[in-house]
């Protein structure tokens, strides 16, 4: 068989540790993707009386077990339509900061396949991929639209530098990847927690989070296999580098995922301590902020990326704790 020497690589004309394997998964993906895949528009019945949006919805009011709002005394005490409203502001917010997460990504992703060469695996399914993202796209946006919150999504940070973010993945490609993994892993944790548990949320909700996670599974998994077989082939210092980059990228991207803009604490005068608390000051906000990264540590350590600096920095930045022992291993707790 021929050997694939792709940019991300730079072997040299050398085969790397598990190239065969790392091979062999791109071509299953890619033909799960060929197989298995979604239409928002085919899908989701959007007309649906089921799936009607209306504003006087309980549904719409946030989770106390897995909202870091809603589980705040302070919000439980609001006025029901206030919580309603907000709900419906939080998680329109969510698809939109989700949306233009995946359109940065959309971006890097071709450009990232713009320099592949011929017969390599990555642009095949990175190319699959990206056209599930457009269809992520369309789906967030549509969701937003139902909820008729005009809601702006990431902070002002994130969507200035949106244009510039994606030109990493062909000049710092590895760092990329980490950011999609920094991108996808929170979301896809949340998500993954609310279809689990069962809680009655708005249907809407459902059919969005259950296309999301079906295709998230397959693009996250192209990212930690992409990392784990391309980091090891750098040397000593670039890998250092990287060992400290990694948790830089995980801990910003929370932030800009995870957190509501400015616009959702001034709209509906949320107290500056009350904030405080959320993001990330009470155990259990610290605790969820640790809880999202478990997977992404288990690749540091599969990587050698996980050394006595790098934690340092990870517990500094207080997303360290307890290592996944297996991808998407489900998060347990005490209560």
């Amino acid at each position: 068989m021929a050997l694939h020497i792709t940019h991300m690589g730079r072997t040299r004309g050398r085969p790397f540790p598990g190239q065969a394997e790392y091979e062999q998964t791109l071509h299953d993906l890619s033909e799960a993707s060929v197989q298995r895949n979604f239409d928002p528009y085919v899908d989701i019945d959007w007309d649906s009386p089921e799936l009607a949006v209306t504003p006087d919805d309980p549904r719409w009011i946030l989770d106390s077990r897995f909202d870091p709002i809603g589980r705040t005394q302070w919000y439980r005490s609001q006025p029901r339509s206030k919580q309603i409203e907000m709900g419906m502001w939080r998680q329109a917010n969510v698809a939109k900061v989700g949306l233009q997460f995946e359109s940065v990504l959309i971006r890097g992703i071709m450009q990232y396949t713009a320099v592949q060469p011929n017969n390599s695996p990555e642009f095949r399914y990175a190319t699959h991929e990206a056209k599930e993202e457009c269809q992520h796209t369309l789906m967030f946006q549509e969701f937003v639209n139902r909820i008729g919150m005009d809601v702006p999504g990431g902070p002002l940070w994130f969507r200035r530098l949106s244009p510039i973010i994606p030109l990493a993945a062909t000049t710092f490609p590895m760092i990329f990847y980490m950011g999609v993994l920094g991108g996808e892993e929170p979301i896809d944790h949340v998500q993954k927690q609310f279809l689990r548990s069962g809680i009655e949320q708005h249907p809407t909700m459902t059919a969005v989070m259950q296309i999301h996670v079906a295709e998230e599974a397959r693009h996250i998994s192209f990212a930690h296999q992409l990392l784990e077989h391309r980091v090891p082939t750098r040397g000593v210092f670039p890998r250092f580098l990287l060992s400290l980059a990694l948790p830089l990228v995980m801990r910003s991207l929370l932030t800009a995922i995870a957190v509501p803009p400015r616009e959702f604490r001034t709209r509906f005068e949320i107290p500056r301590s009350e904030w405080k608390q959320m993001y990330w000051r009470s155990p259990e906000s610290q605790a969820v902020k640790r809880e999202v990264f478990g997977d992404v540590r288990l690749l540091a350590e599969k990587t050698k990326l996980m050394n006595p600096v790098s934690r340092l920095l990870w517990r500094a930045l207080g997303i360290d704790g307890r290592v996944s022992r297996f991808r998407s291993e489900p998060a347990y707790s005490a209560g």
